[in-house]
């Protein structure tokens, strides 16, 4: 998979302390924005039960899966909480011109 950077979304439509889904090349991403206003991007699945993290619970630096309650530190791919044990893959995420960039790569 090449380092290309892909447009996601304009910065404002991703709330301060929130995820959303983005779908791209047949993979799910979850992309946040943390409450100091900057923005991250991890797999899309949770790693126990491929769950949408995106309908999960965003407090400070962590995603809260929907399914099991599993816990991972979205900054880091850390899992911080069972039932999770395998990290997070994390993605590089620029802002340009307002709009949010996730480096697939």
């Amino acid at each position: 998979m090449s380092n290309e950077w892909i447009d996601v979304c304009d910065r404002d439509d991703i709330d301060e302390e929130d995820v959303i889904r983005f779908d791209h090349d047949g993979r799910t991403y979850a992309v946040y924005r943390s409450p100091d206003d900057t923005f991250h991007a991890t797999d899309g699945l949770c790693t126990h039960e491929k769950i949408h993290l995106a309908d999960g619970l965003v407090m400070d630096e962590i995603i809260e899966c929907p399914k099991h309650n599993g816990r991972f530190n979205y900054k880091t791919g850390e899992a911080k909480g069972a039932p999770v044990c395998v990290n997070l893959r994390t993605y590089a995420v620029k802002v340009e011109g307002g709009r949010v960039l996730l480096q697939a790569g």
